[in-house]
């Protein structure tokens, strides 16, 4: 089956090892990778030798970053700003000497949603903004449960007050599933804001992830909408796979013997392999 030219993923649910994800992503024929963890922590906080490491094995395997899995804006937003502020400047840096322009990132927990909440959200991803400007970088806001982004019009309320060509979405549909916000709905609110694809799928209600297709996130119909609409960004494969119905089918799909018990979640390579095959199949 013919991949898709724009497949990435976040090769730490293989393994947190380097080189695991490295042979792994190889053998799955996949030429892009969305780092977030690796060799045991999250990219950002490497350091420059680190960083230039893992830059040259990247390269030497003929794998690139599609974007820095960045855990900016995922603190309170009562938590101080200045400390986050300079990690996203290593953030930027890092993507920089990476080579991707894209970080993901968050629009902060809140609790209670006033008037004063907004405002400092606005004015804390403003200025994350500002300097993304300064640097040619794209913020990749993701919808994530408990952020002020989780759902829809949310999300669409940042895009109306900071949306420009620095400042974009990421559509996770599972995501909008656990939190109950009909992924159609989604879509159609913020389709002109979607530059990146987060691939999961979950169950409404329990909120179990599985893979696309499998679940109520609507991926094919969307993905459908989305191609027609011209998109031809990235996939992103993020499995977060236990069990479900239909695993040991997707298994043999995907070239692997269905051999666990009925309690035992796969490993890594198997999780990741699955959710690419039902992606693939979609596509």
């Amino acid at each position: 089956m013919k991949t898709y030219e724009k497949l990435t993923g976040f090769a730490d649910e293989i393994s947190p090892d380097l080189e695991t994800q490295i042979r792994s992503l190889k053998q799955l024929k996949m030429h892009y990778v969305e780092m977030r963890g690796v060799n045991g922590k999250d990219l950002i906080y490497h350091d420059n030798d680190s960083i230039s490491e893992i830059r040259t094995r990247l390269k030497e395997a003929g794998i690139q970053l599609s974007a820095v899995g960045s855990p900016i804006g995922k603190i309170g937003i009562t938590d101080p700003f200045e400390k986050h502020y300079e990690d996203f400047k290593r953030a930027v840096e890092i993507a920089h000497k990476m080579g991707t322009s894209n970080i993901r990132m968050f629009s902060f927990y809140v609790g209670e949603r006033t008037d004063a909440v907004r405002d400092e959200v606005l004015e804390r991803l403003g200025k994350l903004l500002e300097y993304a400007k300064s640097e040619e970088i794209v913020l990749l806001h993701e919808n994530e449960k408990d952020i002020y982004g989780e759902k829809a019009a949310a999300c669409r309320e940042l895009f109306d007050a900071l949306g420009c060509e620095n400042f974009l979405g990421v559509f996770d549909f599972a995501n909008f599933v656990q939190v109950g916000q009909d992924t159609l709905e989604a879509y159609e609110l913020l389709k002109e804001h979607i530059a990146y694809v987060h691939v999961k799928d979950a169950i409404l209600g329990s909120g179990r992830v599985v893979p696309a297709g499998y679940g109520d996130g609507h991926v094919g119909e969307i993905l459908q909408k989305m191609f027609a609409g011209g998109y031809r960004g990235f996939l992103s494969v993020e499995p977060h796979l236990t069990d479900f119905e239909g695993f040991e089918e997707l298994e043999r799909n995907a070239g692997h013997s269905p051999s666990r018990g009925d309690e035992e979640a796969p490993d890594g390579f198997t999780a990741f392999s699955i959710a690419r095959q039902a992606l693939l199949e979609l596509l």
